[in-house]
């Protein structure tokens, strides 16, 4: 989950937000970090790059918890 805070503290600094401590499997990407769909689809691009899988493949992923386990799927 560490790799994945990364990514998400340097979509943030980009758009001039404060980083993020931490990440729980209950956080809202939208509602809790506040990423907007132009962050989402960067951190799509971001995540399949670095993975090799797109999380949103096969629809919505709205919480950390989602993210992870579907990256914990391709290991």
């Amino acid at each position: 989950m560490d790799k994945l805070l990364d990514i998400i503290n340097e979509i943030l600094e980009t758009k001039g937000e404060e980083k993020i401590a931490s990440l729980t499997d209950e956080m809202s990407l939208r509602d809790h970090i506040g990423l907007d769909s132009l962050d989402l689809a960067e951190l799509t691009a971001v995540i399949e790059a670095e993975f090799g899988i797109d999380v949103f493949e096969s629809g919505i992923v709205n919480t950390i918890g989602e993210v992870v386990t579907k990256l914990e799927l391709t290991q």
